[in-house]
């Protein structure tokens, strides 16, 4: 009987807080995996892989390598298992795979679960969208920790994608990112990346918006990976009763 939820790589540090989270909630925490063999928190049922996991629960949380993604995305797909996705990084192909699944089961796929930065985001998209790129450059400054293995930031490039948006282009045409050496000029319309690592930043980003005159800036600082857990956990217990579907954290908030 499936019930509560599944913590994917349950032995990490984001996996011990999670599990937190979810019993600070109030829900049931069903169990959980971790391909590397790590211990889980005490007193936590441990599962020999993902099918296993997805057999025995409502939702899966997982927060743990691009590299896993697509193969998870298809064992929650096949046990009729909501899909909540914090891991970021993942290839074209990867999110094609995420996709597919979407149209079985309810999947909530964000590159950040912090509600304080779904609101910097859908104020980037409106700022955006008031001051045009060819007055206003827009760069993005982003910092985490020194054992991140992807850059820019998952959150970074949805911030990104909500300043393109607002300014009704792709990201993929205007982006910008790690320049180097005898670049030129900026071209209007950019958006540009910077990508910091050092120590053990869990993670802060800043929207900069610079003109002749004037610079605006909005700034998000993550002093705990628990500003992540609590909002994962909630996306988890919105999946109840969701048909099949890839939402975002901002349907989980309501700002769709």
């Amino acid at each position: 009987m499936k019930q509560g939820i599944g913590i994917a790589g349950f032995g990490g540090r984001m996996g011990h807080v999670l599990a937190e989270e979810v019993l600070a909630a109030g829900a049931i925490l069903a169990g959980g995996f971790d391909r590397t063999g790590v211990e889980g928190p005490a007193g936590v049922k441990r599962f020999s892989d993902i099918a296993s996991l997805a057999g025995a629960c409502d939702v899966v949380l997982d927060f743990t390598h691009a590299s896993t993604a697509a193969g998870h995305a298809r064992a929650l797909a096949a046990a009729g298992t909501a899909y909540v996705l914090g891991t970021t990084g993942l290839s074209v192909e990867d999110e094609a795979t995420v996709a597919e699944a979407a149209k079985r089961i309810a999947v909530v796929y964000a590159p950040n679960f912090s509600p304080g930065v779904n609101l910097l985001m859908a104020l980037a998209e409106r700022m955006a969208a008031a001051l045009p790129g060819d007055a206003y450059d827009a760069e993005i400054v982003e910092m985490h920790h020194r054992q991140k293995v992807d850059a820019p930031s998952g959150t970074a490039l949805g911030m990104g994608r909500a300043v393109a948006k607002g300014r009704g282009v792709h990201l993929e045409d205007v982006m910008a990112s790690g320049r180097d050496g005898q670049t030129g000029a900026r071209k209007p319309g950019e958006i540009g990346f910077s990508a910091l690592r050092g120590g053990q930043v869990v993670g802060e980003h800043t929207l900069l918006f610079a003109a002749a005159n004037e610079q605006i800036s909005l700034t998000h600082r993550a002093f705990d990976r628990r500003a992540f857990a609590t909002g994962a956990v909630r996306a988890a217990l919105w999946t109840a009763g969701k048909p099949a579907g890839q939402y975002s954290m901002m349907d989980v908030l309501g700002m769709t």
